[in-house]
């Protein structure tokens, strides 16, 4: 059984400013997407489509506020809607924290689709673009969870060799399910669509496997990581993670049957 290193959640300290690491690892993650995004548009279709690395760089803006928005409404809506209606200014209130993966992904769709309509690019070749980069993001984003000892896994054997006592969960072992999810939405997805993606694709193809990928692996992590307090389980023992994943599953398989049956 180990224990959580408590790590200080400020990397660094210049005066009166304060460096958070899960600050460092969304620029890290920005950085990466930019550096996988310029390695993508030298693949084919996009080299021969004229995609330039500055289109990279644009994407990445939009890409950020939708992030930003999505994620924060997201959390509003899906997971604490009494407590904001009755307080609406608290929506504002980011440093109090709360951000939904399932609703900063709604608000990169629609980022996406604006970028798309502004420079008369189809939609979906944009997603199918994007997709291979989004999994190191999210790795990096469990990274910082770990590293504040946040969003801590269920309650787990104790001669389980892995299992992590988390102080502010208490004294009792759990399964460190920010590392589960580091290994397989970010690391396992990113090599599984990276691999997929070489090879050029019928257009949605590549979005309908990030979106399968990423429902199934979510799915099958949030069995060891513990529900939002406030909401526990649901119905049928589900947590609203799993919930949010299953309209992805099913999204991603109805949009790979319609790319299997376009043109090359």
């Amino acid at each position: 059984m180990l224990m959580h290193p408590q790590f200080d959640p400020v990397a660094l300290r210049i005066g009166p400013l304060a460096v958070h690491w899960y600050g460092l690892m969304y620029l890290a993650a920005f950085a990466m997407f930019v550096w996988l995004g310029r390695r993508r548009v030298r693949h084919e279709p996009y080299r021969t489509l004229g995609w330039q690395a500055r289109d990279v760089e644009d994407i990445l803006f939009w890409g950020v506020l939708g992030v930003i928005l999505g994620g924060r409404l997201g959390y509003v809506v899906f997971y604490q809607p009494l407590t904001y209606l009755a307080a609406p200014w608290r929506v504002f209130a980011v440093w109090e924290g709360g951000m939904s993966f399932h609703g900063g992904l709604l608000g990169v769709l629609l980022a996406m689709a604006w970028w798309a309509r502004r420079q008369r690019r189809p939609w979906l070749q944009v997603m199918d673009l994007v997709a291979p980069c989004v999994p190191v993001g999210l790795a990096l984003g469990r990274i910082g969870n770990f590293i504040n000892g946040e969003l801590w896994g269920r309650l787990a054997p104790p001669d389980l060799p892995w299992a992590m006592v988390f102080p502010a969960a208490g004294p009792l072992p759990r399964h460190p399910s920010q590392l589960y999810q580091f290994a397989l939405e970010g690391l396992l997805l990113f090599v599984l669509l990276w691999a997929f993606a070489r090879r050029p694709r019928r257009e949605g193809e590549v979005s309908a496997a990030f979106l399968v990928g990423y429902g199934v692996l979510r799915f099958a992590a949030e069995y060891f990581r513990e529900p939002d307090a406030h909401l526990g389980l649901l119905s049928l023992g589900l947590s609203m993670g799993q919930w949010l994943s299953l309209p992805m599953v099913g999204a991603g398989v109805a949009l790979w049957v319609w790319a299997r049956r376009r043109p090359t």
